[in-house]
């Protein structure tokens, strides 16, 4: 497969990004590791670890988000702080919304998550 057809998905360490390619390719779906284009820190010495990025077709994004959402979840199940509410899930009318982080739901305290803080305004 030529990396012209392919885009850059995911920027992570080696190991994690290695992961990640044999999970996609388990799921019979197309993926190369490649070198990221370098950015302005990095002329050396800025104390940045090598990355990699993983590169999937344009057409594959929507599952590959899928399967790392799904992979997400069962990570936050697995650590017992479930109870979070999945993104896109319909807030009733006058509700307030869950916080994305902790899944608190209350009102904001400085445009900030109530319970973890997160900024959310």
């Amino acid at each position: 497969m030529s990396t012209a057809e392919l885009v850059p998905f995911f920027e992570g360490p080696l190991q994690q990004m290695r992961e990640l390619e044999r999970q996609l390719h388990a799921q019979e779906i197309e993926a190369e590791l490649a070198k990221p284009p370098a950015k302005a820190c990095c002329g050396g010495g800025c104390g940045c670890g090598s990355k990699l990025q993983l590169m999937v077709r344009q057409e594959d994004v929507p599952r590959v988000a899928q399967l790392m959402q799904a992979e997400w979840l069962a990570a936050v199940e697995r650590e017992g702080t479930g109870g979070l509410v999945p993104l896109g899930t319909p807030v009733a009318e006058g509700a307030e919304p869950p916080c994305p982080a902790c899944g608190f739901v209350g009102p904001l305290q400085a445009g900030a998550c109530g319970d973890c803080g997160l900024q959310l305004e």
